[in-house]
């Protein structure tokens, strides 16, 4: 089975009947309850599986799909949060060549006052001062390790920490913070976004009065 963002969605509710989450969640500590985590499909992951993201992986499914465990996920987004709210705003860089990560990063660029590049990333952008839109971040979140890749090379080469959403066929070598997540769904990407961002916007007093529908991209 192909893998698509229409798949991952579709999954979601049989994934629910059937269990595939870790009942140890605490509904009462996570960022928001269970059935929202359980509704963006945020713990679909797909049938393939790194080594790096095995400790991520709550279970597989029948049908060879990995499950993400939903607690390591709620858990991840409060620390990257916290890492990210020690940095200046304006400094911090987020990037997706994914389709349905482009508008939510670029909300989450908004409402905490970050820099978003979305879309195809021209390379040189963080590395060669003579290229137009060349930007010098302190700290840079990716929507995907893989889409996102030229990203994180030059973030190794300039010595800036990643933070990643990561799904389950993510390598994570070259990612300072892994969140791990199902980083090909419109509605997963929009509330991990949504969550970071009221969590950067809560730690620096920013004002911040949006809905996690305010980050969903249209269909």
């Amino acid at each position: 089975m192909e893998i698509t963002d229409e798949v991952v969605e579709e999954n979601v509710e049989e994934s629910v009947e059937n269990s595939d989450v870790n009942a140890e969640v605490k509904e009462s500590t996570s960022l928001v309850p269970i059935d929202e985590y359980l509704a963006a499909g945020i713990h679909i992951g797909t049938q393939q599986k790194t080594h790096n993201m095995m400790r991520f992986v709550y279970r597989v499914r029948t049908d060879g799909l990995y499950v993400l465990d939903i607690q390591s996920t709620d858990e991840r987004i409060r620390l990257a949060a916290d890492f990210l709210s020690k940095y200046d705003p304006s400094k911090i860089l987020v990037v997706s060549a994914r389709q349905y990560g482009q508008y939510p990063a670029k909300m989450f660029a908004k409402t905490i006052g970050a820099k978003a590049m979305v879309g195809r990333f021209i390379p040189g952008k963080l590395t060669n001062p003579i290229l137009e839109g060349f930007y010098e971040p302190d700290v840079i979140v990716v929507t995907d390790p893989t889409g996102d890749a030229q990203v994180i090379k030059e973030s190794v080469n300039i010595g800036v920490p990643v933070v990643g959403l990561c799904d389950t066929n993510n390598m994570t070598s070259n990612v300072d913070m892994v969140i791990p997540t199902n980083n090909k769904g419109r509605k997963a990407l929009s509330l991990v976004y949504w969550l970071l961002a009221r969590g950067v916007a809560k730690a620096n007093d920013i004002p911040f009065n949006y809905e996690v529908t305010d980050f969903e991209p249209g269909l």
